[in-house]
């Protein structure tokens, strides 16, 4: 199963077991209906912001969508990688490809309040950016290369060995600096 239909069938999953209509999911989350059905039947790859007011109007965590836990258990990632990773577009407006690959690091955890990510950052597919946001905190450490992460109206250029920690509330981007790939290990928080 292809990630976009692993995210999409989650979705459903969670949407059904509520008893909500695509309709009422799209209106409690501020989606439109073409996007949820889009994602449900995983013709999208999404950006992040929608997937967390998805998950938030759901009620649950966004690592939830990728979540197959039964128990709650100490979770090892072997070497930073997980079996599970979800591709997103990074916000452009026209997404060609994706744009960030997300490897959960702790998807088997139940009950956890943050969701440690390493992932994998392509360059850009697109000109126009469009910065997004979404309640709680985020902290990226950069693994290589270099990104830019806009943040309100500043830049800030990071290199491996830097990081920054942000309120997600504010609307930010995230991408390579440049044409090179690059790989940050990101910690996001976000209330339910």
């Amino acid at each position: 199963m292809s990630e976009k239909n692993l995210v999409g069938n989650k979705i459903r999953q969670l949407r059904e077991a509520r008893e909500m209509s695509v309709g009422e999911l799209a209106e409690a989350s501020h989606s439109s209906v073409e996007l949820i059905q889009q994602l449900e039947n995983g013709a999208l790859i999404p950006s992040l912001t929608p997937l967390l007011q998805i998950a938030r109007a759901l009620g649950v965590r966004l690592g939830t969508f990728l979540d197959d836990a039964t128990q709650d258990i100490p979770v090892v990632a072997r070497a930073g990688r997980s079996e599970q990773i979800v591709r997103f577009s990074g916000n452009c407006k026209t997404p060609q490809k994706s744009v960030l690959e997300f490897s959960s690091l702790a998807s088997n955890k139940l009950d956890r309040h943050m969701e440690p990510f390493l992932i994998d950052v392509h360059p850009l597919g697109c000109t126009e950016i469009n910065p997004s946001a979404h309640e709680g905190e985020e902290f990226i450490y950069v693994l290589k290369g270099q990104i830019e992460i806009m943040y309100g109206k500043e830049k800030y250029s990071l290199s491996a060995g830097d990081s920054i920690y942000y309120d997600s509330a504010v609307p930010h981007h995230v991408h390579a600096s440049g044409d090179q790939d690059a790989q940050i290990l990101a910690v996001v928080y976000t209330p339910l």
